[in-house]
C-alpha cells in the first residue's frame, strides 16, 4: 500500500519551504515517526517525519528545491522491506586450487615491498559518510579530502558542520608555508535572510536610540549561591540570572506600558501583558521564542521555559508558534563574553533590552572602594512612541529590582 508523505500545513505567515536535507534515500527502509526530511523556513527548521513503517520508494524534490504547504514529498510503501545489496559471490574452498611454494613466496616478497613503499602525501579519500552531511559541508569535505567520521560534530546531534570541516582542514595545514587556502560560496539560509531581512526592516523604520546603565548582581549571586541548591532541588531546574532579568523586565513593563507597545501606522497598542522574546543562538541564526504573560510565571517557570526553548532551538524542535508574537524582547551577549552593546529593536515590539557580561570592578560603597560583580545593561527603543525620559526610568526600575532581589521575589 502506498503511502503519500505531504509537507505539513504551514501558517499563513510562512508562504514556503526549502528542502535542507533528506535523511533517507530512495529504497530505505523507514520507521514510524521517523525522521525522512528536514524543511527550513525564514523561522524554523521542521522535521517531517514517517507516517508507517516501510520502504522510501520514491523522492518528488531534491535537496535546495522550495516547497509549498501539502505538497507531496515522496511515497512510502507501507510493510514493504528493503531492498537487499546483491551478496558477493564466493568461491568454495574445494574450487579454490592450493598455493604452491613459489606463490606463497611472491606475496610475501610483495608484501615486503609494499611495506618499505613510502607513505603516500595524498589526503586519504573520503569515507562513504559524505552522503548524510549538507550539502556546503559535503562540497568542503570532498574538496580537502576529509574523513567527516574524523571530525567532531559541532552541529544539531552532533552532526558535521562546513565550519567543522573547515575548521579541521584549517587545522591539518597549519604552519605550513604556502598551505591550503580555501574559500567557498554558499547561499545564505533561508533563516539567515530572514534574519538580515528583518534586521533592515529595524533600521529603516525605527527611529532607534539606546541608554545604558549598569547594575551590581552582588545580591543576586548572593541568594543564588544561598538558594540555587534547594531551588534546584525543589524545582528540577537550576537558577539562574535569566529569570532575575525577565522577571524584573515584566514587572518594569507594568510600571511603563509604552515600553511594552507597538506601531501599528498611526496608531500605538498597548499590550496589557508581557510576553518576552528570549534571543537563543542556533548553529543556524539567532531566534527568538517567546515567553508567555511572563508576569504571572514563578521563576522556575522562567527558568524551566528558557531551557525547553534552548533545547528545542539547538535541537531544531522549536514550532512556528513558538516564535510568533511577542511584545519585549531581552537578548544576553554576555553569554559569549560581551561587555558593551547596542541591541537592536526587533519589530513590531519598540524595546529590547541587552545584558553583557559580568566583570568585578571597582565601585564606591558607602565610602569605600570595593569590588563587585558589575554588569552594563542597555535598552533600545523606538523613540518615536518611548520619550527617553520613560526608557531611562525603565532600565533605573530594572536596576533597582536586580540590586533588591529579596523584594522582588516577594513581589514588593
Amino acid at each position: 500500500m502506498a503511502t503519500e508523505v505531504k509537507v505539513p500545513v504551514l501558517p499563513e505567515s510562512v508562504s514556503d519551504a526549502t528542502i535542507a536535507s533528506w535523511h533517507k534515500k530512495a529504497g530505505d527502509a523507514v520507521k514510524r515517526d521517523e525522521n525522512l526530511v528536514d524543511l527550513e523556513t525564514d523561522k524554523v527548521v521542521l522535521e517531517v517525519p514517517s507516517p508507517v513503517d516501510g520502504v522510501l520508494r520514491e523522492i518528488k524534490f531534491k535537496e535546495g528545491d522550495t516547497v509549498t504547504s501539502q505538497q507531496l514529498l515522496a511515497i512510502i510503501e507501507e510493510g514493504a522491506a528493503a531492498e537487499a545489496a546483491p551478496a558477493e559471490a564466493k568461491a568454495s574452498k574445494d574450487d579454490k586450487p592450493a598455493a604452491g611454494a613459489e606463490e606463497v613466496q611472491e606475496k610475501k616478497d610483495a608484501a615486503k615491498a609494499e611495506a618499505k613503499a613510502p607513505a603516500s602525501t595524498k589526503p586519504a579519500p573520503v569515507s562513504g559518510g559524505t552522503g548524510e552531511l549538507p550539502p556546503g559541508a559535503r562540497f568542503t569535505a570532498e574538496k580537502e579530502g576529509i574523513d567527516p567520521s574524523k571530525v567532531e560534530g559541532t552541529g544539531r546531534r552532533g552532526a558535521v558542520t562546513k565550519e567543522d570541516l573547515v575548521n579541521y582542514a584549517s587545522g591539518k595545514t597549519a604552519g605550513v608555508s604556502g598551505g591550503a587556502r580555501p574559500e567557498e560560496r554558499v547561499p545564505m539560509t533561508r533563516i539567515r535572510k530572514r534574519i538580515a531581512e528583518r534586521l533592515m526592516q529595524s533600521k529603516e523604520s525605527i527611529a532607534m536610540l539606546t541608554s545604558f546603565n549598569e547594575v551590581n548582581l552582588g545580591k543576586v549571586m548572593a541568594l543564588r549561591k544561598e538558594l540555587g541548591e534547594q531551588f534546584q532541588k525543589d524545582t528540577g531546574v537550576k537558577l539562574g540570572f535569566m529569570s532575575f532579568f525577565a522577571k524584573a523586565a515584566a514587572n518594569a513593563l507594568q510600571r511603563y506600558p509604552v515600553v511594552n507597545a507597538s506601531v501599528d501606522g498611526e496608531d500605538i497598542i498597548y499590550h496589557g501583558y508581557a510576553d518576552i522574546s528570549v534571543a537563543i543562538s542556533t548553529d543556524r541564526g539567532l531566534v527568538t521564542p517567546v515567553l508567555r504573560n511572563v508576569e504571572r510565571m514563578s521563576f522556575a517557570e522562567v527558568e524551566k521555559g528558557i531551557a525547553d526553548f534552548a533545547t528545542a532551538a539547538r535541537e531544531g524542535g522549536l514550532k512556528l508558534e513558538d516564535l510568533q508574537g511577542g511584545t519585549f524582547t531581552i537578548t544576553n551577549g554576555g553569554t559569549f563574553g560581551s561587555l558593551f552593546s547596542t541591541p537592536i529593536v526587533n519589530p513590531p515590539q519598540s524595546a529590547i533590552l541587552g545584558m553583557h557580561a559580568i566583570k568585578e570592578r571597582a565601585i564606591v560603597e558607602n565610602g569605600q572602594v570595593v569590588a563587585a560583580p558589575m554588569m552594563y545593561i542597555a535598552i533600545s527603543y523606538d523613540h518615536r512612541i518611548i520619550d527617553g525620559k520613560d526608557a531611562v526610568l525603565f532600565l533605573v526600575d530594572i536596576k533597582n529590582q536586580l540590586e533588591n532581589p529579596g523584594r522582588m521575589v516577594l513581589g514588593l
